[in-house]
């Protein structure tokens, strides 16, 4: 990645930088492609994963972390 570049545009308003993440993505899943996931066939692994996972969530659901403070991690990552 980029860093220089990142910095910089870490620097924009939020809705310009929100602009710009609309556009990367549409690069990477034009509109009116198929949606993020429908295309995308998973490894007998990979199910085997997400099976572990939600039987460990539902064995103790209270070592879940909370959406608010994922993201608080994930923007205190990139906004410094």
């Amino acid at each position: 990645m980029n860093k220089p570049l990142l910095d910089e545009l870490m620097q924009l308003d939020p809705t310009e930088r929100l602009d710009i993440a609309v556009k990367l993505w549409e690069s990477v899943h034009p509109p009116g492609s198929a949606l993020p996931g429908e295309d995308v066939v998973l490894t007998d692994e990979q199910m085997a994963e997400i099976d572990r996972r939600i039987a460990e969530h539902e064995r103790d659901p209270s070592r879940a972390t909370p959406w608010r403070e994922v993201m608080a991690r994930i923007r205190a990552r990139f906004e410094k």
